[in-house]
């Protein structure tokens, strides 16, 4: 459904994932609207990519259990580690990696759809923490493109790393453009 509307109004795939990537977090930007979801949907499928996306706990459970399911959602659990501290998101999304021998997890580093002018970063230590790439996913609304077209492999190096994100995203045009602002770096 989602591939058949992305064709529908006249969208295209520019750039694919390698398909020997079998680990990674997919960022997605601009995230400016809620239409964002459908084309990203429609991309994704297009690139034959099954990515997932992280979800609270509490809604992994009926009624939208089977909805969250089909759409690719993992739950989190942020309860306890072994040493008794509570478990971040970071850790949990971490531990999805660990648990699994291929995960493309997609993560809107904005937040939200609503203007902003700091990304979380958590999807960066997500990445340096489960040491796998972070593949830079786009959606262009000025050309209609969507794609997956660079991979970053972080060194820990926060700021020069983020630098090259910023780089990347900084022609990519949002629905809503006065509501995309890149990451000012520093952590």
């Amino acid at each position: 459904m989602f591939n058949f509307f992305f064709k529908l109004k006249g969208w295209k795939v520019t750039h694919y994932l390698p398909k020997d990537i079998l680990k990674c977090v997919i960022i997605a930007a601009p995230h400016t609207s809620n239409w964002d979801f459908i084309y990203a949907m429609g991309a994704l499928k297009d690139m034959n990519i099954n990515s997932r996306f992280t979800i609270k706990k509490e809604w992994y459970k009926f009624p939208f259990k089977g909805l969250m399911k089909k759409l690719g959602a993992l739950p989190i659990d942020r309860g306890t580690n072994p040493d008794g501290s509570r478990k971040g998101t970071v850790d949990a999304m971490v531990d999805l990696f660990n648990e699994r021998k291929d995960l493309l997890l997609l993560i809107t580093p904005e937040g939200t759809r609503s203007a902003v002018n700091k990304w979380k970063t958590g999807f960066y230590h997500v990445a340096l923490k489960a040491k796998v790439p972070i593949a830079l996913g786009f959606i262009d609304y000025a050309k209609k493109e969507c794609g997956i077209d660079k991979l970053i492999y972080p060194t820990g190096n926060f700021n020069e790393d983020m630098k090259l994100i910023m780089e990347f995203y900084k022609n990519k045009i949002g629905r809503n453009p006065d509501n995309f602002a890149l990451h000012t770096i520093a952590e």
